[in-house]
């Protein structure tokens, strides 16, 4: 289907509040139901974009034994806004280095594709960013997904009442997206990590500027739902090398962590990474719901791999309406 055959309100019209009813084990499909005994998540130590970041990506794929070959791979990075200090985007270093990576993996394709939702300029943004020099050097395809054509598939968890969303085809037709966000902490989401990340693969051009419709039909439900519609291979590279914490996505302040962090299950990545924030997973509303059913939050369900947490773990400052996220998971 065409983007452009269809209307918003069409789309959005019952989606737009809160919850749907009935009890926590209703609201999710048999078919959304992955979450498997227990996950493996690798940390590894990256003190800098100067580091050998290629060798760390190998690495880190080939400790959680993710297969790559064969596999069109789309990498998802954050780009929200351009930040002359380099710090609300994914470092284009980093999605330099992906791209090495899973082409040294023997990756059949490397594609690279955003939706930002601040900036309605995608041309603008790669250019001020410095992600389209990355783009020219290595050769390599970029999708917009806010104006990509579309299908629409049905959500088989119910957190939300938007009952389907329309996803971009170059995302459906991947064999192996691969989510790469900035650690950092979030104004209304406690954290934005790789599972909040998937916003942008939600079109704008359908849903609004910020995916008004995802927020009116509440922010945690609409990650939880996205995440357990996209049913292809997922992994998540988290750039933690400079993070961002207080009034993050884009408002906050630098943060150093030198860190990298590697999974094929989203919600266990985000919890390990919440816990190197020193924020309890179990406390940030969409880990909790996605933790059900998803993924693991519980760290005796994850295989911990490479650096231990302690060794690399700051206490990155939240604003005060999300000071309950603190304290030991």
């Amino acid at each position: 289907m065409k983007r452009r055959g269809f209307l918003l309100g069409a789309v959005a019209a019952p989606a737009v509040t809160m919850l749907g009813g009935g009890s926590a084990t209703s609201r999710w499909e048999r078919a959304a139901y992955r979450k498997c005994s227990e996950s493996r998540v690798v940390v590894s130590r990256a003190e800098s974009y100067d580091s050998p970041l290629i060798e760390r990506i190998v690495e880190g794929v080939r400790l959680c034994g993710l297969t790559v070959a064969g596999r069109s791979v789309l990498l998802k990075p954050n780009l929200v806004e351009f930040d002359p200090q380099g710090v609300i985007n994914t470092n284009p270093a980093l999605v330099a280095a992906a791209i090495e990576a899973f082409k040294r993996l023997d990756a059949r394709t490397v594609t690279v594709a955003e939706g930002p939702g601040h900036r309605r300029d995608n041309e603008y943004l790669l250019n001020a960013s410095g992600l389209q020099t990355v783009l020219d050097q290595h050769r390599i395809r970029y999708v917009d997904l806010n104006n990509d054509d579309v299908s629409a598939l049905s959500l088989p968890s119910r957190f939300t009442r938007l009952g389907r969303l329309h996803f971009p085809r170059t995302v459906l037709e991947s064999d192996l997206v691969v989510s790469m966000p900035k650690l950092k902490t979030h104004h209304w989401a406690g954290v934005t990590l790789s599972m909040k990340n998937m916003f942008g693969v939600i079109p704008g051009s359908i849903y609004g500027w910020p995916k008004n419709v995802l927020h009116w039909a509440g922010i945690d439900e609409s990650i939880v739902d996205i995440n357990s519609a996209l049913s292809m291979g997922r992994f998540a590279i988290v750039d933690g090398i400079v993070g961002m914490e207080g009034n993050g996505p884009i408002q906050g302040t630098p943060r150093h962590a030198g860190v990298l962090i590697f999974g094929e299950d989203p919600v266990a990545v985000d919890a390990t990474a919440a816990r190197l924030m020193r924020i309890d997973p179990a406390k940030v509303k969409h880990l909790r719901m996605a933790g059900a059913f998803l993924g693991n939050i519980e760290q005796h369900k994850i295989v911990q791999l490479g650096e231990p947490i302690e060794s690399l773990a700051q206490d990155f400052q939240v604003i005060s309406q999300f000071g309950h996220l603190k304290g030991a998971s």
